[in-house]
């Protein structure tokens, strides 16, 4: 045997090593991405849509948006992962139906071409270069919290499975992270755990493709008044923003007005197949493109494997719903927090380092907040608060962050 044919094994095992992490923040995405289908879902049921038509509403919130951050991330080796924006879906649920399905895709359409008009004028790299970093790990810390803590929530009333699976996870990180993605022994123990509770259900619906049915929009006075601009933030200052930011934090050169771009398009279009906001995510791109994915190099490659996925679960939504509904909610909600606790310690380590503090801390606190003001929710205030406390009261070490920023 000679010398290469003696270091291909150790050579192959290096490979499979510095990518395990990668495949760990794949793992953690599809489960968020799994864990999240009961939202578009119990949307669908208050707006009273057809089976039809909720299939092409999660094809285009899944499928549509994946294959668009696969597109981009393939262009520019960058953990770009698009997703369709749940809390697109989040407002659409608390409007109680008060606007009709049609108007809401032509506010939706509406939202979009004027995300698109701000990237092509080049506005949303000046509204970037506004938000501090730390501001943005504040609202990641806020946004991922009530993930962990629903884990020790449900503990006292799903005893075996949320601690069968909290345990799993732990003693997986103890003696396996730098073999094996510690979520995996987790998953593998709650769905044990949940079938011998008698709470895993059997898997039903049957594999066939979702084809897509188009609802021609309306466009309303009252739809666009009323949603459309809820839209237009929700996608671009509280998702694309801070995701970008995110992305620059971590020494990635995300394309800034192309993201902005493609995110109004496909706003657009999606918005044919139902209302949908496409845009980056702060908590996906947190997890994809984190120091918990790895390797800077190789973590695009969790976006390969999670965007994959995600369009398997748009494209053939009849069997995802079915395995989302076998699935005990316990377990994917204990999974979920589990998922975002490498984010939510990173977060926590980047807002308490300075040299800002205070508007951290206040983007923090109103992120875990339930504020509602002007139709906009906790991360929209938690954003705008933040930075604004900052520019007051930490002048000073914001211009000493600014140079940091410059001078690196």
């Amino acid at each position: 045997m000679t010398n290469n044919e003696e270091n291909t094994p150790i050579l192959e095992s290096e490979v499979i090593q510095r990518n395990i992490p990668s495949i760990g923040a794949a793992v953690r995405m599809i489960i968020i991405f799994t864990s999240v289908l009961s939202i578009p879902l119990t949307a669908a049921e208050v707006l009273g849509l057809s089976e039809l038509q909720t299939s092409s509403w999660i094809m285009s919130l899944y499928g549509i948006s994946a294959l668009l951050g696969l597109v981009l991330t393939v262009r520019y080796r960058q953990p770009i992962l698009i997703t369709g924006n749940i809390f697109f879906i989040i407002f659409i649920s608390g409007l109680e139906a008060q606007i009709a399905y049609p108007e809401l895709i032509g506010a939706s359409i509406i939202a979009g071409t004027f995300v698109a008009i701000l990237g092509l004028l080049g506005l949303t790299e000046r509204l970037t270069s506004y938000v501090p970093v730390p501001i943005v790990y504040g609202l990641l810390a806020g946004a991922v919290l009530p993930f962990v803590t629903a884990i020790f929530t449900s503990l006292g009333d799903s005893t075996l499975i949320v601690g069968g699976t909290l345990l799993a996870y732990l003693i997986s990180r103890r003696f396996l992270d730098n073999r094996l993605p510690a979520i995996l022994p987790a998953l593998i123990a709650g769905l044990i755990c949940s079938v011998y509770a008698g709470q895993f259900k059997p898997l039903e619906g049957q594999l066939y493709l979702t084809i897509p049915e188009l609802t021609m929009p309306v466009f309303s006075l009252k739809a666009i008044i009323t949603a459309a601009p809820v839209f237009f933030v929700l996608i671009t200052i509280q998702s694309n923003l801070p995701s970008i930011r995110f992305l620059q934090s971590q020494e990635y050169d995300p394309p800034e007005l192309v993201i902005s771009v493609i995110s109004g398009i496909g706003t657009i279009i999606g918005s044919l197949f139902g209302p949908i906001g496409v845009s980056l995510s702060l908590p996906a791109t947190s997890l994809v493109a984190g120091p918990g994915a790895g390797d800077k190099s190789l973590r695009h490659k969790s976006v390969y494997i999670s965007g994959l996925v995600a369009v398997f679960i748009g494209f053939f939504a009849s069997i995802a719903v079915g395995l989302a509904s076998a699935i005990p909610l316990v377990l994917l909600l204990t999974l979920a927090g589990i998922s975002v606790v490498n984010v939510l310690e990173n977060a926590l380590q980047q807002i308490t380092k300075g040299p800002l503090i205070l508007g951290p801390l206040f983007t923090f606190t109103i992120a875990i907040s339930e504020i509602s003001f002007l139709g906009y929710g906790p991360y929209f205030w938690a954003l705008v608060i933040g930075t604004g406390v900052s520019l007051l009261l930490e002048k000073d070490a914001l211009n000493k962050l600014r140079n940091q920023v410059e001078q690196s």
